[in-house]
């Protein structure tokens, strides 16, 4: 997988300055960046923003990065999105399986314990690599068999 043209961000308050650290490297790599925000550290509920977030990947059809103080609820929220795989990734390794066995769309990242140089290199990572398809997309096409 090439480098996507295009990547969708969106944070709550607590990942702000995360999101802004990798948008920042993403745009030095010459990357569109489609920000759905927030725009500050000052204090908001995040489920909207991750939601548009979700959204935006669905409609331009790139992946995307979230980002909240632990990552989780970002990743829950986003999740909920039908059609989106999001996965909360705290190292390299995870952010390469994200892609290469679930072919997530969408990768959260915790701001109050990532540091910046990690979040940029799990971003580098989770953009290049391919999803390995084989016995994962049996597995991928059984999801909505759990969804109720």
């Amino acid at each position: 997988m090439n480098t996507p043209e295009r990547v969708v961000l969106g944070t709550d308050h607590a990942g702000f300055a995360l999101k802004e650290a990798v948008k920042a490297h993403l745009i030095a790599k010459k990357i569109d960046i489609i920000d759905c925000g927030t725009f500050s550290d000052a204090e908001v509920d995040y489920p909207p923003i991750i939601r548009k977030a979700a959204e935006a990947v669905l409609e331009y059809g790139c992946p995307g990065i979230v980002f909240g103080g632990s990552g989780n609820g970002e990743a829950m929220v986003a999740n909920k999105v039908h059609g989106i795989r999001c996965a909360r990734c705290v190292s390299l390794w995870d952010a390469e399986m994200a892609r290469r066995h679930n072919n997530a769309q969408m990768m959260s990242l915790a701001g109050r314990v990532t540091d910046g140089k990690l979040a940029c290199e799990m971003a580098d990572l989770f953009l290049v690599t391919p999803f390995d398809g084989g016995r994962h997309e049996k597995r991928l096409q059984q999801f909505p068999d759990v969804e109720s």
